[in-house]
């Protein structure tokens, strides 16, 4: 019994054929709807039982595709084989800028630099390769570049890096069970700064305005306790930031939380966080356990991320005539933030960490720098 309907004309794929629409499914990079293409194409070449080609709604159903694509680059690949699998010219105006002089551009910016700076800029680059200020402007951002930008980094040298890492990771995904983690750290020489004019108010479009000079009132040193699973911060101000006032913080710690919960501190490597008194009171109060960031690595310390924060809303553009008004809004501003705690949720691994380090470090070192 033959099949109902018109008969589908065989594609008669030759050897060549068969072959590049094979590399075309195989090819890693480039264009997937290529791959796709040729796939369907490869499909239709299969024949049924009854010795016809398999139909279009077979095809579409084993691509993913609907009948009216499969069928209509089938159509394009009788009539014009290889090449009707191709795009065809969009509208508009033509290309004015060629693969070749994109791909000039995106070197030059990667591996050069202008004679006269440390990096390009949109006019620099226009004027070294005759092209216009704006497309090389496009072209920046279509692959993510942006040489005005510069970063700062630093590893570190720690040699338990990837066992602190662990240990300080680990407590913020899996705490222990009726224990409290702290992230502990203290923001010194915080500086009660007067402008030495009033502050001018924000008006409508004109921001607000403060002069550049001011005049210092003194220091202070916040000692901060961030809990990692509810946000709240337990706070300390002092005049100075020795192992004195660190072990009248580590007092009142003890005085605030439960005695029922064991508490683990995330501390960074300063030296008064290890000294002798600190210590010999940890031995004095076992249910405190210390745990420390490596070196060079305070992103791993929660409490630096609530330190931002405090910078950002009370710090920076705070105007205070003398240290106990600093002092007065800073403990404010702890009051107001724990009557509704943000805490800040860590989401990689220890190992996601770690991986994406090692990667940054091969591709430095694959640079040659």
């Amino acid at each position: 019994m033959t099949r109902p309907g018109p008969k589908l004309v065989p594609l008669d794929l030759t050897a060549a054929e068969r072959g590049e629409l094979e590399r075309w499914v195989r090819r890693r990079k480039g264009a997937q709807d290529m791959a796709l293409r040729a796939r369907l194409i490869l499909a239709c070449e299969a024949v049924g039982e009854d010795g016809f080609p398999v139909s279009t709604k077979a095809v579409a159903g084993e691509i993913g595709v609907t009948r009216e694509t499969a069928s209509k680059w089938r159509k394009r690949f009788l009539v014009d084989r290889l090449a009707g699998l191709q795009d065809e010219p969009r509208p508009g105006r033509p290309r004015t800028v060629l693969d070749e002089q994109v791909a000039d551009l995106i070197a030059r910016t990667l591996e050069s630099k202008p004679e006269n700076a440390t990096h390009w800029s949109t006019r620099s680059m226009a004027k070294k390769t005759g092209l216009s200020q704006s497309t090389v402007s496009r072209v920046w951002r279509a692959f993510g570049l942006q040489p005005h930008r510069f970063e700062s980094f630093k590893l570190s040298t720690d040699p338990f890096f990837v066992d602190k890492v662990h240990d300080v990771v680990g407590l913020y995904l899996d705490p222990p069970e009726r224990a409290l983690v702290l992230c502990v750290d203290e923001k010194s020489q915080i500086q009660a700064l007067d402008r030495s004019q009033p502050v001018l108010p924000m008006m409508p479009g004109v921001p607000e305005r403060a002069t550049h000079d001011y005049v210092r009132a003194g220091t202070t040193t916040l000692f901060a306790a961030f809990d990692a699973a509810s946000g709240k911060v337990i706070g300390s101000l002092h005049r100075r930031h020795r192992a004195t006032e660190f072990k009248k913080f580590l007092t009142k710690l003890d005085k605030e939380i439960p005695d029922d919960l064991e508490v683990h501190l995330v501390c960074d490597n300063y030296a008064t966080h290890k000294t002798a008194a600190i210590k010999k009171w940890l031995l004095a109060h076992p249910r405190f356990h210390m745990h420390f960031t490596p070196t060079s690595s305070s992103w791993l310390n929660l409490v630096e991320r609530w330190f931002a924060e405090l910078t950002a809303k009370q710090i920076r553009r705070g105007v205070h005539k003398s240290v106990q008004a600093l002092e007065k809004d800073i403990r404010n501003w702890i009051t107001t933030w724990n009557e509704d705690p943000k805490p800040f949720i860590w989401t990689k691994t220890a190992d996601q960490i770690l991986e994406s380090l090692a990667t940054y470090c091969k591709r430095i070192t694959d640079s040659g720098h």
